[in-house]
């Protein structure tokens, strides 16, 4: 037997004793009336009578609250079991009118320090470490049971768009652009030109001789003076453009390079050149393997980390932990940020979710067993509700002995 109902069973037992007390007192009296006639036992017998009316009235009304007095079914008793729904109803209503109101609930909301007590508490080491621990708890539990399948699906998928995005003619346009407006193509062409000159020099002989195979008439003629006058302009010739930078050659590939950039930028032709290039290199399967070893590292590299404490991703959680924590104890406009962020959002939560509260009152209510909510609330009130009994003992004594007393006197 819990506390609670012992004491409630102390009381009831006091209650009930006094009513007792009271009828012996009345049997007595009556009694001694009979073989008597001294004038103080009228006043006892009024006393005690009254007192006994008192008690039994209250005992009623007590009773009824949770129970039908002696079993009987008596109208408006047993309350309430009766009257559970309606005592949800109200109780869900007297919360939500007196209680849950933007006036009532402002001075608390605005107390709210929540930033402070999270400063404080995350300023401790030991409380950094549980925290540390509980979110690569959280994170190794999150990786594990991620489906391998869908974020390597969803990978792929991106990586298809990203792809698809890309606008190759644009970039290698634009790239071309950037050589020729950093004079990459002569600079190109200096290193070419002089390679050109010593490699016609090295092959006069070839030269000589595929000049003779196509035209044989020059073997008879004197085909290597015009061989060799051929080389020498042409040697002339490309070391002019080697040492002019503004040779009418350099100016004219120049000129072409630029045409290339625009064309290949517009051109649906070189889109679909470039499109089949890729295509080639970059298949669906290619992408789908791709990604599925790149997930399979990565889980692996994160799973691995999470687990090893002095592993960089370890130390930066505990760090940045750290840097919050520091950073939350000394900014006091970041305090005030978070304050009034959490003060806000409690205020319009609760305001917003008054109805709700008072329907969940009253659902729960509803829920209850109506005998063992009586049973529940008795114990809990029953014990002060045992004092109405004894007060109405003693006060409806009182009145019946001041009603005696006034009629004695008329």
């Amino acid at each position: 037997m819990t506390d609670k109902k012992k004491q409630l069973q102390k009381h009831k037992r006091i209650a009930t004793g006094l009513f007792l007390l009271m009828t012996i007192v009345y049997i007595i009296m009556v009694y001694a009336i009979r073989h008597s006639s001294a004038s103080w036992m009228g006043y006892v017998k009024a006393f005690s009578e009254a007192a006994m009316v008192g008690a039994l009235a209250d005992w009623f009304a007590v009773t009824a609250l949770f129970r039908h007095p002696m079993g009987m079914p008596i109208p408006h008793t047993n309350l309430i079991v009766n009257s559970k729904n309606k005592i949800g109803d109200n109780l869900g209503d007297f919360v939500t009118d007196n209680f849950l109101t933007a006036d009532n609930i402002r001075p608390y909301v605005e107390k709210v320090d929540l930033a402070n007590m999270i400063s404080t508490w995350l300023n401790k080491p030991s409380n950094q470490a549980i925290l540390e621990s509980e979110i690569t708890t959280l994170a190794k539990r999150i990786l594990s049971d991620l489906n391998d399948d869908t974020i390597i699906n969803l990978m792929t998928a991106k990586a298809k768009e990203g792809i698809a995005a890309i606008n190759i003619q644009g970039f290698i346009s634009k790239g071309l652009m950037y050589a020729i407006e950093k004079n990459e193509h002569n600079r190109l062409l200096n290193i070419i030109l002089p390679k050109a000159q010593i490699y016609v020099e090295e092959h006069r002989q070839e030269i000589y001789d595929n000049v003779v195979e196509k035209k044989p008439i020059l073997g008879l003629i004197g085909g290597k003076a015009v061989t060799n006058q051929l080389i020498s302009g042409i040697n002339t010739f490309l070391g002019d453009i080697e040492r002019d930078p503004h040779h009418k050659i350099r100016k004219e590939i120049t000129l072409r390079l630029e045409m290339l950039a625009v064309d290949i930028e517009a051109s649906p032709v070189w889109k679909a050149k470039f499109d089949e290039i890729l295509s080639q290199f970059i298949t669906d399967k290619t992408i789908d393997t791709y990604m599925r070893d790149l997930w399979a590292s990565t889980k692996e590299s994160l799973l691995h980390q999470l687990e090893d404490k002095n592993s960089t991703l370890r130390s930066y959680i505990s760090s940045s932990l750290s840097k919050i924590a520091i950073d939350l104890e000394n900014n006091t406009e970041n305090k005030a940020k978070i304050n009034k962020w959490i003060q806000y959002t409690i205020y319009r939560v609760a305001l917003k979710n008054t109805k709700e509260v008072g329907q969940l009152i009253r659902n729960t209510v509803e829920s209850w067993d109506g005998q063992e909510l009586s049973d529940k609330l008795e114990l809990e009130v029953g014990k002060d509700l045992q004092y109405i009994r004894i007060n109405g003992t003693l006060v409806g004594g009182l009145v019946g002995l001041l009603i005696y007393i006034i009629t004695s006197l008329l």
